[in-house]
């Protein structure tokens, strides 16, 4: 048997051992905050690590009432340490912003068609901003009971 002799090379074509370099121009790390339309997609990204952070808090406050009453008093006595305070409050303004987007992205993601028609992104959006409220409130009253 005779080896396949290999297709001849158009002498135009020129083979590297390496890919060549493309221009690329330099892009700062701050390039998001240029436009306010990436700041908030920026911000909104973001604000998923305090949700996370909401998230395990409730962990740990499910851990300690677990553990019994000397266990949760010791987490509500961690839990009024003004630095904790303060990292609650941006975390719930991250949270909220990361709700309102989310909410104002649900008729984007969701089309919904009545009749053949597109129904206008407010009453697609508007029962979750109904519900947030009512739960909120209801929450509240439990609260204040």
């Amino acid at each position: 048997m005779s080896a396949a002799k290999p297709e001849t090379i158009n002498a135009a074509t020129r083979y590297t051992e390496f890919h060549p370099r493309w221009y690329r121009r330099r892009v700062s790390v701050y390039w998001w905050l240029g436009q306010r339309q990436y700041l908030k997609f920026i911000l909104r990204e973001l604000s998923s690590v305090f949700v996370a952070l909401f998230v395990v808090e409730t962990l740990f406050q499910l851990a300690a009432l677990k553990n019994g009453p000397q266990a949760y008093l010791d987490f509500q006595s961690f839990m009024e340490s003004p630095f904790v305070i303060a990292l609650n409050v941006v975390a719930l303004l991250f949270v909220m912003f990361h709700a309102i987007t989310w909410f104002n992205l649900a008729p984007s993601a969701m089309p919904v068609r009545l009749g053949g028609k597109r129904v206008p992104g407010f009453l697609v959006a508007a029962p979750s901003y109904v519900m947030w409220v009512a739960i909120s409130v209801f929450v509240g009253w439990m609260i204040t009971r």
